[in-house]
Formats: C-alpha cells, sequence, structure tokens
C-alpha cells in the first residue's frame, strides 16, 4: 500500500495488521481521485472509518489542507498515527479513536466542515445512510462537499439522502463506490 500521486507519491503506507481492516486497494483510489479531481486547492477531509488512513493521506499528498481520521480500532489508529509520522504530516490531521456517530458529534460541537468524506465501513456493518443524514443535520457538510461511500457491490444507496444527492456510482470488482455532492 503506497500513496498514488502528490507531494507524497510512491511514500509506503503500513496496513493494519489483521483480517478486521479490509485496505481501500490502489486501483480504487486511483478512480476515486480521477472522479473527483485529482488535486486539491486546499480543503478539509473527513476519513471515516480510516483503517490505516491511507485515503486521508492520499487526500493530503494532493493537496488537502488538514484531514480528521477516525476509526474505533486500536491497532488501526495505532497504525494511523505510524502513517502520519512517517509521511511526516501531524500539523494536517487529527485522529478521533471513537464509533463514527460519535466523531461527527464531535465534529460539530467543534464547528468543523469538511469538503470531501470518505466513508467506507466494514462491509458487513453498514450504516451509510444514517451517517450521511448525520452529516447533513449536523451542518458538517460545506456547500459543494462531496461524500464518497465505499461499499459491496449489491449494496445499492437511496438517489437522495438528506442533503445530498447522488451523481455518480462506478462497480469495481466487489466494490461499489457512490458518490453524493450537497444538493444547492
Amino acid at each position: 500500500m503506497r500513496i498514488i500521486a502528490g507531494k507524497y507519491r510512491s511514500l509506503p503506507l503500513e496496513a493494519v495488521k489483521g483480517n478486521n481492516t479490509r485496505p481501500t486497494t490502489d486501483k480504487i483510489k486511483e478512480a476515486v481521485f480521477n472522479s473527483v479531481g485529482p488535486y486539491f486547492d486546499g480543503g478539509e477531509m473527513l476519513d471515516l472509518y480510516a483503517g490505516s488512513g491511507s485515503v486521508g493521506l492520499e487526500c493530503i499528498s494532493r493537496g488537502m489542507d488538514h484531514a480528521v481520521f477516525v476509526d474505533k480500532s486500536y491497532d488501526a489508529i495505532s497504525t494511523i498515527k505510524k502513517n502520519i509520522a512517517f509521511v511526516k504530516v501531524p500539523s494536517q490531521c487529527t485522529v478521533y479513536k471513537m464509533d463514527a456517530l460519535a466523531a461527527l458529534k464531535r465534529c460539530a460541537d467543534e464547528k468543523r466542515q469538511f469538503d470531501l468524506v470518505y466513508l467506507d465501513p466494514p462491509y458487513a456493518k453498514e450504516q451509510n445512510e444514517k451517517v450521511m443524514m448525520a452529516l447533513c443535520q449536523m451542518n458538517l457538510l460545506k456547500k459543494g462537499a462531496i461524500v464518497i461511500v465505499e461499499s459491496l457491490k449489491e449494496d445499492v444507496f437511496s438517489d437522495e439522502i438528506g442533503g445530498l444527492r447522488k451523481y455518480k456510482e462506478a462497480v469495481y470488482g466487489i466494490t461499489r463506490i457512490s458518490y453524493y455532492e450537497v444538493r444547492q
């Protein structure tokens, strides 16, 4: 596993040990970033269910100013912190060890708003629509924000959820990527 493009291109990243975390493949990361624009001109991103933190670190490498990494696993949090230290971007990262919905509440309490949110929960524990509703209800999304959902290809989500509208979907092997944007 590695950072694909940008300032930290080709830096290797550590994966979470064991079978509890399923890393986002390079192929899927490449497709996602080609879809949302390969580079960013600043911004805030939320890597919910962050695992190793590879998606958030990819965003920082491609120009995001800051990433919030959330996972409830001790092993994942340890791996995220190691990867942040290896890439040498601690000032651009915030790490929360907690449940996804608790993290959203904390972000709302801190008045955070995001330009990009990546949802990649363990496939067997889907709660994506609930999380997307919470993102909208808690005012965590900036105007023009994008929410990307990685799920099993069999999972199909509503075209509109809260203040979000699905504008694209793609399937790669066993994985479905759904793209949502804040409705104007």
